[in-house]
């Protein structure tokens, strides 16, 4: 007899985090749609239905070569040898390694790293702090975690994007948003909601300017497209303050009341006219004015950047240049422009959660790379959060990705044992070998370690060099309540809509599970009472007065009214100074110059013409393709499908001169190594730079060494230089470097 269900989810198969409703029968998959009594159900384009990864789920959570069972390491690290072992035997084994190592070595010595958001990071945070390490590392450092770290120190709030379209009298329809900029961001592939209503608000006469050194879709659809030169976004915001101000155009009223710094702004602008952001970028004088006037003329405006800024080897400028632009406009906490939440007491945030301040002054004292860059660790984060609580009576969420110890100077205090001895790593939905930079350093690092575990979904090439590998359960077998990491004051939750474990068939756990289990074990039963992660989410929804199986039941959301103008209600900004700070005090505070020169990156043809000469070509990645979601998804047959093999976007100009044709192998070499992949001919691309895929690795090939399923042959990070950060923030530059291209004659 056939048992029906339906249950609402939120889906994690990207970051667009959909609402939809999961058809089971007797516990197995049987259809995913749009969950339409969700209130902003509709938003997505193409519909959810159409989802390529959406329409994915049943074959990759059934998935043949899918993690069902907790593995141990029977063979030498990398050789491919596994035995399946019950959950307690893995739980007791890992504590009982946890435990020892942490004696010998004190707490700091485990590291943990995370991925691209899609885990449960309250339950990894308050873990990690209960065990007494500040070494919580990944991607953060590159995604979201500079512009949270930078809007909560320059405004006191991370603010968030506040749009929409008004409908007036008879058909007419109205814009609140009258001028969107885009930088380094093609939602067209990376984010459906913002790509829907991109082409909604351009419909009805939103002005589009998009800021990318390749035509995207969001580049056509835009009334300008600046195809700027690879890693100078700082100086064309420079430049583009240099106009507004020196026309006038900025909000008078509002910088001179509410901001602060704006005459260091100014002096810094000023040495940035057009003509010298022309010859830097790549564009015309007549661009840079026109844009810039565009943007402050059409108010309220929204300034949208996306990874392509953030992977930048001088992020924090180019971002910090970017809010500056927000500010000066008079875009602050108005409708159709950028709305600071404040905080929202109905429920526990994340990071509340998290129990961040049971960590020690001393042990954040130990988190590594801090020392060096320290906005997005924890003396960053200690330091916003004390005058953002003294406005706003509470600490801003600041999601996990916001103080994280540095990814390439942890990978080398493996080896190094300096600054002390890192001797166990826990990976957790992330895969490191693909993900950062430097990758045979990676290898040696994973290999070094005295306990490696991974818990994940699939034997990626990072689970390849474990000791233990735990099976990860998916979105779809564990409920999930959603605040956007704590910085959103709305809230969405839901159900588990597949059982985690089917005797015989597999046995999955949640995040919850897993870190309670081995928390127990490790003298923190205390902090962990509630046997599930439901009961976890009734103490989370406490203010409410509900509890989880209640709030899903009233539909499953908190969208609390938005209002306008909330700095003047609480009396001035959670910064320092009390006001919206153009020039950062933060910064200044923590050991950097607010609003340096511009300097050319390291490694460009200007900075280094004697390298050009062997590698002429610019180098960019990152850029999202649209089928699978980083380094996930390749082993989904009807994905894979769609984008076989890996991808480097050439001009057909530079391609022919060099005698390849679309299609053909090439090898991509640059000064520390080469990969290869298939040429694709692009004619939007400047002749003088070519665009990688990354993420890439081959599931069909073998795991054990020396293949690690092909992690060497087509993963742009290892080419990719892991010492060059960002001061500030520390992220590794992806947009820039050196290369040269030639056809690999030996493949088909």
């Amino acid at each position: 007899m056939s048992d029906r269900v339906t249950k609402k989810a939120v889906c994690a198969m990207c970051h667009a985090r959909c609402r939809v409703a999961v058809a089971s029968e007797n516990g197995h998959l049987v259809d995913i749609v749009e969950d339409a009594s969700f209130p902003r159900a509709g938003k997505v384009w193409p519909p959810v239905k159409a989802c390529l990864r959406l329409r994915g789920a049943r074959e990759w959570i059934y998935h043949p070569d899918r993690l069902n069972y907790p593995r141990r390491r029977v063979g030498l690290k990398g050789e491919g040898k596994w035995q399946d072992i019950p959950w307690d035997q893995a739980f007791d084994e890992i504590a009982a390694r946890l435990g020892e190592l942490r004696q010998k070595f004190g707490p700091e010595t485990l590291a943990i790293t995370t991925g691209t958001g899609r885990t449960m990071s309250e339950y990894i945070a308050r873990f990690a702090n209960l065990f007494g390490t500040p070494n919580i590392t990944g991607q953060g450092t590159i995604c979201h975690g500079p512009v949270t770290a930078l809007t909560a120190a320059m405004f006191g709030w991370a603010p968030r994007a506040r749009t929409g379209i008004a409908t007036e009298r008879g058909d007419r329809r109205t814009p609140l948003t009258k001028c969107m900029m885009l930088s380094g961001i093609n939602p067209a592939n990376s984010v459906p909601k913002l790509w829907h209503s991109l082409r909604e608000h351009k419909a009805v006469g939103t002005k589009i300017i998009v800021i990318d050194p390749r035509r995207t879709e969001a580049a056509e659809l835009a009334d300008i497209w600046l195809q700027i030169r690879p890693g100078t976004d700082y100086a064309l915001f420079l430049g583009f303050i240099n106009r507004i101000i020196k026309e006038g155009l900025y909000d008078k009223e509002f910088v001179e009341k509410w901001t602060y710094g704006f005459d260091k702004v100014a002096e810094r602008a000023e040495a940035y006219p057009p003509e010298k952001v022309a010859e830097i970028t790549w564009l015309k004088p007549d661009e840079i004015v026109t844009a810039a006037r565009t943007y402050a003329t059409n108010g309220p405006a929204l300034f949208l950047h996306g990874m392509g800024t953030e992977h930048l080897q001088d992020a924090t400028n180019a971002i910090q240049a970017r809010l500056i632009l927000t500010a000066i406009c008079g875009n602050i906490d108005v409708p159709g422009g950028e709305n600071m939440s404040g905080p929202n007491h109905r429920w526990m945030t994340g990071p509340e959660f998290g129990l961040e301040d049971v960590l020690s002054p001393e042990q954040k004292a130990k988190q590594i790379g801090s020392d060096r860059h320290k906005l997005v660790s924890w003396p960053g984060r200690d330091l916003i959060q004390f005058y953002v609580k003294k406005t706003w009576g509470a600490k801003c969420g600041l999601a996990a990705a916001c103080c994280l110890a540095h990814a390439p100077t942890l990978y080398r205090a493996i080896l190094t044992e300096k600054p002390y001895p890192v001797k166990a790593v826990y990976t957790v939905a992330s895969n490191p070998m693909v993900t950062i930079p430097n990758t045979k350093l990676i290898r040696r690092a994973l290999k070094a370690a005295e306990l490696y575990v991974v818990n994940d979904f699939f034997m990626s090439p990072s689970a390849e060099l474990a000791d233990y590998v735990l099976p990860a359960a998916s979105w779809l077998e564990r409920p999930r309540m959603y605040d956007n990491g704590g910085e959103d004051c709305n809230l969405y939750g839901g159900e588990t809509a597949l059982p985690a474990s089917i005797p015989g068939e597999y046995d999955h756990k949640t995040d919850y599970e897993i870190f309670r289990e081995l928390g127990i074990r490790l003298g923190q039963e205390e902090f962990w009472p509630w046997r599930t992660m439901e009961e976890s989410f009734d103490y989370r929804l406490r203010p409410m007065e509900m509890t989880f199986k209640e709030f899903m039941a009233k539909g499953g959301y908190e969208f609390p009214p938005e209002s306008s103008g909330k700095y003047e209600k609480m009396g001035g900004f959670g910064t320092p100074t009390g006001k919206l700070e153009l020039y950062s005090t933060v910064i200044k505070t923590l050991g950097y110059e607010p609003l340096p020169p511009y300097e050319e990156d390291f490694e460009s043809p200007v900075s280094r013409p004697d390298l050009a000469q062997d590698y002429p070509l610019m180098l960019i990645t990152g850029g999202r393709f649209r089928w699978t979601f980083h380094s996930e998804y390749f082993q989904v047959d009807s994905i894979r499908r769609k984008h076989p093999d890996p991808s480097l976007q050439m001009n057909p100009e530079t391609a022919k001169k060099l005698g390849v044709n679309h299609g053909d192998w090439v090898w991509i070499e640059g000064p520390r190594g080469r990969v290869r992949m298939r040429c694709q001919y692009f004619d939007g691309i400047d002749p003088r730079v070519v665009h990688a895929e990354h993420g890439w690795w081959f599931p069909e090939l073998p795991g054990e060494e020396p293949w690690l399923h092909g992690v060497f042959e087509s993963n742009i990070n290892v080419l990719m230089d892991d010492e060059r950060c960002d001061p500030v923030h520390g992220g590794w530059p992806l947009k820039t470097g050196l290369c040269k291209v030639y056809k690999a004659k030996d493949f088909g």
